[in-house]
């Protein structure tokens, strides 16, 4: 059973006053009748007004009948003159009573188009159901009407374009968007890492600057897209030429160039004007550069992937390829989980206690403190990294994710829902 209902009357077309409401009357009444007992958002999606078309000198308005007026009030109108506004104020509507299970009642012919615009404003969260509007009014009794199949190229184009001029137009939330930069890194490179204030993301764990998507998170890639566009008019780089990580938290290293693996935790690249990025919501992004040899690179570090040496394989990424010294490479690690808030069975930390005992607090707990951080470092300057090029303890970088919900996503804190920040790096064209 459906938990919402969307009627689409946005294109429907009504002759007269008395068709309007006889029309309004008979669908609302038998939506009702098969779904107000259970449906917990019945919505009636339309433009200005119901009657979007003008009959000589009269716009007939949903208030027009006293009857109808007072079935209206069990339903929430949403008019908006364009679709992609209208169904992204509905979806606002279904995420704030948590909702996934959406009926559609649509006139046949506007399936595929509305279908179109929902492909793009929702995830595979969402389950909808398609049902004919004139089923509907017959009580099912006669045969559904013809399905238009396909959408044209240039329709598909359009609807893309008015998503997008929508969502730019939409207030930043949560603040000023913020990017958080490391004085150690050569302006002859772009880089930074943000938090989770200044985009459109509105749903509270993902709230607002939320930069992945994924079918499990309600955030829709258009969202994400733009949230990431307003980065790059921030930060000065081409989101044309953006490439973030494939997370496995393992230790592979893509070398920008050579064929993309499935899956990896790190980049590293020495060409101009291309942007790179890893992902972080508790797991470190890492982002590297040497100045010298005009090359760099980020990894994703969780604690798997910082017990399994991620770090140390984009430093090695950097020196086989680019021929970079370890005495020229700058490592700075971008905002994380602390100790104070990570913890692991005892059998995983064993691995942390085994590099360092100062990485792991009550190591004789159930569930040990870990400091992913401080292993990091370790790690690093084992490696041959300098101790001075290595930025870990900044006050902007250095707090932890988990205990400052005000400026960063966490998984910890947030569980499954999680959203997700990100540090960035290129070399300036």
């Amino acid at each position: 059973m459906a938990e919402a209902v969307l009627i689409d009357f946005f294109g429907l077309k009504f002759n007269s006053q008395k068709n309007s409401h006889q029309v309004l009357l008979k669908t609302l009444n038998a939506v009702r009748y098969h779904h107000a007992a259970k449906a917990k958002f019945l919505c009636i999606m339309c433009c200005n007004s119901i009657s979007c078309e003008r009959d000589g000198e009269h716009n007939f308005e949903l208030e027009a009948s006293n009857g109808l007026s007072a079935l209206l009030r069990e339903f929430e109108t949403v008019s908006h003159p364009s679709m992609a506004a209208s169904l992204y104020t509905i979806k606002q509507k279904i995420d704030e009573k948590n909702l996934s299970s959406i009926k559609v009642i649509v006139p046949m012919h506007r399936k595929t188009l509305l279908k179109a615009f929902i492909d793009q404003l929702f995830t595979n969260v969402y389950n909808f159901e398609f049902e004919d509007l004139q089923v509907t009014l017959r009580g099912g009794l006669v045969k559904q009407s013809t399905e238009i199949n396909m959408i044209t190229d240039q329709e598909q184009e359009a609807i893309q374009n008015e998503i997008k001029t929508y969502l730019r137009s939409l207030p930043a939330l949560k603040g000023e968007l913020t990017i958080i930069t490391s004085p150690l890194i050569s302006d002859i490179f772009l880089h930074g890492f943000t938090t989770r204030t200044g985009g459109i993301s509105y749903i509270p764990t993902l709230s607002s600057f939320n930069l992945f998507s994924s079918s499990k998170r309600r955030d829709p890639k258009v969202v994400v897209q733009e949230n990431l566009r307003r980065l790059g008019n921030a930060a000065g780089f081409d989101v044309e030429k953006f490439y973030q990580i494939k997370t496995d938290h393992a230790n592979d290293i893509w070398i920008m160039g050579r064929k993309e693996p499935e899956s990896y935790d790190g980049i590293t690249t020495n060409q101009r004007g291309v942007t790179i990025a890893a992902l972080g919501a508790d797991c470190i992004p890492i982002v590297f550069a040497d100045p010298v040899k005009k090359a760099c690179g980020v990894a994703h570090s969780g604690w798997r992937g910082t017990l399994l040496g991620v770090a140390m394989a984009a430093v090695h990424a950097l020196i086989t390829e680019y021929g970079c010294s370890l005495e020229d490479i700058i490592v700075v690690l971008g905002p994380s989980v602390g100790p104070c808030c990570f913890t692991l069975p005892r059998e995983s930390a064993k691995g942390f206690h085994n590099l360092d005992p100062e990485c792991v607090r009550l190591f004789d707990s159930p569930n040990p403190c870990v400091d992913i951080r401080k292993a990091t470092r370790i790690l690093l300057e084992r490696g041959g990294i300098l101790p001075q090029n290595i930025q870990d303890l900044n006050q902007d970088l250095n707090i932890c994710t988990s205990c400052h919900p005000d400026k960063f996503f966490s998984h910890v804190r947030d569980g499954l829902n999680f959203g997700t920040q990100i540090g960035f790096i290129s070399i300036r064209e």
